[in-house]
């Protein structure tokens, strides 16, 4: 099966303006390639840049140089060049991302946050509040909180939110970024079973999960990060190569 994204050859840096314009590089020749229908989960320490490359893959930070491409079947479109004004459909569209925060509109209800992807395609309201109701129901977030704004609830009911806002699009790549770190087991059992649905739909998922039961859960592949982040991929016994 052809890739759906390919990483080559990746570099990112920072510049600390508060440490005297000191140049720190985080990400040294990556490279990655990720399928439909399966999960590819990074490991490595705290700090070694797994949330950076999350981010550079949803363009909120730039590559210093290297390839990120999307293939479709009219041809790749090159990411690291992409105009801003470009990111707004393929994001849309294409990439879905479950970050650790959930960042709302104030005075927005969890059902709205929830439904936005959906309203942003131009699908039914009812439909598109059906879906998040269903979503928010399966995570175990309590009804009386749906019409709420969930920049009150606790960390848990945020992040289930967030994760019922990443998977409600269906979206052929979805970036997730420790969708399980404050969840109980109920809930992780959940995401889980929400991860294993995507990928028999075809969906290619690129993930950070610390909680090593669950990474075996739903891991097709692992690409460890050394100091270096010249990656090797690992294969879980009776997966594909």
């Amino acid at each position: 099966m052809n890739a759906l994204l390919t990483v080559e050859n990746l570099h990112k840096g920072f510049v600390l303006h508060g440490q005297g314009g000191t140049a720190l590089e985080v990400m040294h020749d990556l490279s990655l390639e990720l399928r439909a229908g399966e999960c590819l989960v990074l490991a490595g320490r705290s700090g070694i840049g797994k949330s950076t490359l999350l981010k550079m893959l949803y363009g909120n930070y730039l590559a210093r140089r290297g390839s990120i491409r999307l293939h479709f079947s009219d041809g790749p479109l090159e990411l690291t060049d992409l105009p801003a004004h470009a990111w707004h459909p393929l994001r849309r569209d294409v990439i879905g991302y479950v970050s650790q925060f959930l960042r709302v509109v104030p005075r927005v209800s969890a059902v709205e946050v929830v439904m936005e992807p959906l309203l942003a395609r131009g699908a039914d309201a009812w439909d598109a509040r059906t879906k998040a109701e269903t979503l928010l129901s399966r995570l175990n977030l309590p009804e009386r909180l749906w019409q709420l704004p969930p920049g009150t609830f606790s960390g848990g009911e945020q992040q289930r939110v967030n994760i019922a806002r990443g998977f409600i699009g269906e979206h052929p790549l979805l970036l997730l970024d420790e969708p399980t770190a404050s969840l109980d087991a109920a809930n992780r059992a959940e995401v889980v079973a929400l991860i294993h649905e995507a990928k028999a739909r075809g969906t290619a998922m690129l993930g950070i999960f610390h909680d090593e039961d669950v990474r075996s859960q739903v891991a097709d592949r692992l690409l460890p990060l050394d100091d270096h982040l010249m990656a090797k991929t690992t294969h879980f016994p009776g997966q594909p190569s």
